[in-house]
């Protein structure tokens, strides 16, 4: 039996353009695209309709999982609370991701990890979630034990994605150790001598660790046909390691110089949406509205808002002088899609998947009204 929808008086944004139409679903599938008023289908009023948003990385289902420092939510409830802010948000794919590698905070990491990738996987399989759920491990390279829980979780039919991480002060996001020290000195508290001696042993894990693992995990990434992702790329010497490992994303590069670089190298640059929304990053680093207005930044993440990924697509075309609405949203949607090989879905095209969000015309905010994934509306 065919399962037909139609949406009408909607302005539709397709990859280049925004248009006053309908839009016909089969099965699933998008099927037609019209200019002009329809006789019949679910009249939007001239509410948007865009392509269900496609989400990298975001640290959610972490948050409801460990909700508290010292407290575990049951796996499955904190995906479903995570599962219901994710689609009410427009989102309807989304690597969940999840970090491995032990440290003094967290010494059963891979425990914690397993749970939520196996809520992740049951969920799916019981097809109750709203959004398509992917898992992308973020993996902490100085760890002594990140290529043991990578081996555990990555040929998993979940796993897509795959960031190096190394988080050791004075690299990276934190390449200045003042910075690092003002930055956690109030979240660790303590002496000065005790915030030293942390930072004296990261680094010292960072000297025995980092390379080796790194090495590890991209390889094995590779063999598994996982894409691959670098973190808080700093550096020219930061890309150049991420080109000769094949990566294909640049998440959050810190400086202009390394946003440059890696465009150039053809890496995709991911920028987090709330950067974009407060108009600056929190620890101070590149603002990924400058990025845009460079023409060096390729997809937005919500990271750690999930809302942020459609209120910062929609506020880019006033920040950004010349950028259209269909290139601000394609950001969210057929970018991400298509850096981490998911060409089914991520723009309003015939033979695409049905997923799509209404979106309030004329709100204060963007304001999500219904969100359909493959025909089926879920929020």
């Amino acid at each position: 039996m065919v399962s037909q929808t139609v949406f009408t008086n909607a302005r539709i944004v397709l990859a280049d353009e925004v248009v006053t139409g309908s839009v016909s679903l089969v099965d699933g599938r998008i099927a037609a695209i019209d200019t002009g008023p329809s006789r019949s289908g679910e009249d939007f009023d001239g509410d948007y309709l865009i392509a269900g948003l496609v989400e990298l990385h975001t640290d959610h289902l972490e948050n409801h999982y460990r909700p508290r420092p010292g407290v575990f939510w049951d796996p499955m409830a904190a995906l479903h609370a995570h599962d219901v802010q994710i689609a009410g948000s427009g989102i309807t794919t989304v690597f969940d991701a999840v970090r491995i590698g032990s440290d003094a905070d967290l010494p059963n990491m891979l425990d914690h990890a397993r749970q939520m990738v196996e809520a992740v996987r049951s969920g799916g399989a019981a097809g109750w979630m709203r959004a398509e759920h992917f898992i992308h491990l973020r993996c902490e390279l100085p760890s002594h034990d990140v290529v043991e829980h990578f081996e555990t979780l990555a040929d998993h039919p979940k796993t897509r994605l795959a960031s190096v991480m190394d988080h050791t002060p004075g690299q990276r996001q934190f390449r200045s150790l003042d910075d690092y020290k003002r930055f956690y000195a109030k979240q660790m508290g303590g002496t000065a001598e005790q915030l030293q001696a942390f930072i004296d042993a990261r680094q010292a894990e960072h000297e025995r660790y980092s390379a080796a693992n790194r090495q590890a995990i991209v390889a094995r990434a590779h063999e598994l046909g996982l894409a691959i992702a670098s973190h808080d790329d700093a550096t020219l010497a930061h890309v150049e390691d991420a080109e000769r490992d094949g990566v294909a994303i640049s998440e959050f590069p810190t400086t202009l110089e390394a946003a440059s670089a890696a465009h150039d190298a053809g890496l995709a640059i991911l920028m987090g949406a709330p950067n974009v929304v407060r108009g600056k990053s929190h620890s101070g680093n590149i603002s990924a509205t400058d990025l845009v207005a460079a023409g060096l930044l390729d997809i937005l993440s919500s990271d750690y808002v999930p809302f942020a990924l459609l209120q910062a697509a929609f506020l880019l075309p006033s920040r950004v002088e010349g950028l259209d609405l269909s290139r601000a949203l394609a950001t969210v949607t057929m970018n991400p899609a298509r850096a981490a090989g998911l060409d089914d879905r991520g723009e309003i095209a015939t033979g695409k998947r049905a997923d799509l969000v209404r979106v309030a015309a004329n709100a204060p905010l963007p304001a999500v009204r219904s969100v359909w994934r493959e025909g089926l509306r879920v929020s």
